[in-house]
């Protein structure tokens, strides 16, 4: 009978043991906020050269963080660069390829960031732009391991600033302030009011926060949208000389940079600073196919190209990391990565021994200053659906693109030639057999989209 208490009392102190080694560990995975600004450029950002407008919220998290100068999107148009984040493929082997056709959404099948992540405990939700799947579909949200999500399930209609309804998990919230043409509810007030809430909510327990912000994008129809359909109000830059639509994308550029800093107070005010890396980027270039254009803020930076471009501007992107006590602060860095490279990442950070086929490499070492394996090349295309398909990749600081439609083939030393002006595809004939390897390599042809259409 002793026997058998002390064999019962020992099991229970074993097993408390156990409990307490398990939530001791469970209490240290970091909690991670990833934000996104769509068609946001480099040079958008005051700590990325940006002088006429003004971001002192991101610059402040600049300078409590890392800056990354060589990061790049998973694509230089909306769809495919989110999918790329979900699910940690580049655009050779991604499920969403382009914005066309609209009938391909994420699967079943596909590994989302937020099904890993709840696989180590964590509470998921997505806030804002989601563009991987309409209702009805396996590609919502919802569907692909978010607990909770508020927002824009179709692209075409994050687009508008003053719809008249929005998705919250699987039921649509009437914005009745906004019916008949209305102006009560800006889109992307009410986004940062739900991630503040999901914050507050989940502050018991490690969470991940996906806030894809639907500004600045000035879609197409900008052009035929009365002004009071884009921005609430164009301070601090209404006493500015300049013409009215670049007032409303500075505007744009300052609520982010606003909420941003909402964001970064909400998390010190609950104690969780220490607890929680915070990432900011955009998910492509800036667009010149509307009423705002991007040399008025030089929103590209030092580099060639805008968004749907091969070029440095279409895909290399702002990145700010924040993780008080872990990350560098106030530092720079010119590791090289991109988006496919956050879903091994953030497996790393939650402690899960990630083993799933993906593209990506974890780079939580970088963000720790630890030594990094570095990828053989990153791959990138445009134009699935399209007259013209474009293929790029980097290789070091070598870089390559294609038009297929043509042949062209264009060579670059990055190293000292940022704006891709002098193409060495003549003189540098290694590589660009070196090129053709890897987007041989690379790219995988999807059932979902037409064959490339190529003169080679």
């Amino acid at each position: 009978m002793k026997s058998n208490i002390l064999l019962l009392l020992l099991t229970v102190f074993v097993f408390q043991s156990f409990l307490s080694k398990a939530q001791s560990s469970f209490k240290t995975q970091p909690n991670i906020i990833f934000i996104m600004a769509d068609d946001l450029g480099i040079g958008d950002v005051g700590c990325y050269g940006q002088k006429m407008i003004k971001t002192p919220e991101i610059d402040k998290m600049a300078t409590e963080g890392l800056r990354f100068t060589q990061v790049y999107a998973g694509s230089s148009v909306c769809a495919p660069s989110r999918s790329s984040i979900m699910t940690g493929m580049h655009n050779g082997h991604n499920r969403v390829r382009d914005n066309v056709p609209h009938g391909v959404f994420l699967q079943p099948d596909d590994l989302t960031v937020a099904e890993v992540l709840k696989q180590a405990g964590y509470t998921t939700g997505a806030i804002g732009k989601w563009s991987l799947g309409n209702p009805g579909s396996w590609g919502v949200a919802n569907y692909q391991g978010f607990d909770y999500f508020y927002g824009h399930l179709n692209q075409d209609q994050a687009h508008f600033y003053y719809p008249d309804y929005l998705w919250e998990n699987d039921k649509i919230d009437l914005l009745s302030e906004n019916r008949g043409g209305k102006t009560g509810q800006y889109t992307h007030n009410k986004f940062t009011q739900k991630a503040l809430n999901f914050i507050d909510e989940n502050k018991e327990n490690p969470f991940f926060l996906y806030v894809a912000y639907t500004l600045p994008h000035f879609s197409d129809y900008s052009r035929s949208t009365p002004e009071s359909q884009i921005v609430p109000s164009d301070e601090p830059y209404s006493n500015k000389d300049w013409p009215q639509v670049e007032k409303n994308y500075a505007a744009m550029v300052h609520m982010i940079d606003q909420d941003v800093g909402k964001i970064l107070d909400k998390v010190q005010g609950l104690g969780l600073d220490n607890n929680t890396i915070i990432f900011f980027t955009s998910d492509n270039g800036p667009c010149d196919s509307t009423a705002h254009k991007p040399e008025f803020f030089n929103s590209s930076g030092a580099y060639r190209g805008v968004k749907r471009d091969m070029y440095e501007g279409g895909i290399r992107i702002p990145m700010i990391v924040r993780w008080p006590g872990k990350v560098a602060q106030g530092k720079s860095s010119d590791a090289v990565w991109a988006f496919w490279d956050f879903l091994p990442t953030a497996a790393d950070l939650a402690g899960l021994p990630f083993k799933n086929e993906t593209d990506g490499i974890s780079v939580l070492p970088t963000l720790l200053g630890e030594k990094q394996k570095l990828h053989d090349y990153l791959y990138w295309d445009y134009g699935h659906s399209r007259d013209e398909f474009f293929q790029a990749a980097r290789w070091g600081n070598w870089k390559g693109i294609i038009d297929n439609s043509t042949g062209k083939i264009e060579i670059y030393n990055l190293e000292n030639d940022l704006g891709e002006e002098n193409n060495l595809a003549s003189s540098q004939p290694e590589k660009v057999n070196r090129f053709k390897e890897i987007i041989k390599e690379a790219y995988v042809p999807s059932s979902a989209y037409p064959p490339i259409k190529s003169t080679n």
